[in-house]
């Protein structure tokens, strides 16, 4: 388990050193761009299960595991959750300004191995909602965190059902390579300090 820790920690410290521009400064991020995609995300979210947060540089859509995706099949997505990630896809695809990092999470009821395995498969699933609706590879990364990143404590089960979420990240797609290499950097120092 502890080979395997490691080997967790050395890729996402290989994803923050690949993607290490040096000493040139991040692409700026739009705040007026931000707070439209917040805007219409919000609107097209409404009623739905998923929730619109903000960070500084992306709007962030999370969609819960548990009415997302099947429980026998824990990488497949339900139907209900189809057109909630549709409508996403849909406004990021017309924007061609616009990148999507997409990062699956689970909880501690799997192995390390396990967890990025099936998180990574709904990160993917998701995914493929947003390449069926024309985004190209360029403009849409994925990453599977295991369990690396909770959100609450794993000790009960409605902590362990907040730490199981699909994140959909939408930033400008000149920041997407940033974005993606900062989120690999938390996860390393999260799972250093474990």
């Amino acid at each position: 388990m502890k080979l395997f820790h490691s080997s967790i920690l050395m890729f996402c410290l290989a994803v923050v050193g690949c993607s290490s521009t040096g000493t040139q400064q991040a692409p700026q991020i739009s705040k007026t761009w931000l707070d439209g995609y917040e805007a219409n995300l919000r609107d097209a979210l409404a009623g739905s299960t998923f929730e619109v947060d903000r960070t500084d540089n992306a709007v962030v859509v999370t969609a819960p595991v548990d009415s997302s995706f099947n429980p026998k099949r824990p990488e497949m997505l339900l139907p209900s959750s189809l057109a909630p990630i549709t409508k996403v896809a849909k406004l990021v695809e017309k924007d061609t300004s616009a990148g999507v990092l997409i990062v699956g999470h689970g909880d501690n009821s799997l192995s390390q191995e396990a967890a990025i395995k099936q998180s990574q498969g709904r990160a993917r699933a998701v995914g493929s909602i947003f390449r069926l609706s024309g985004l190209k590879h360029d403009r849409l990364q994925t990453q599977g965190m295991g369990a690396a990143m909770p959100l609450a404590s794993n000790g009960s089960e409605a902590g362990r059902a907040q730490n199981r979420r699909v994140l959909i990240l939408v930033t400008q797609q000149a920041a997407l390579s940033t974005v993606s290499a900062e989120y690999a950097k938390q996860a390393a120092t999260k799972l250093a300090a474990n």
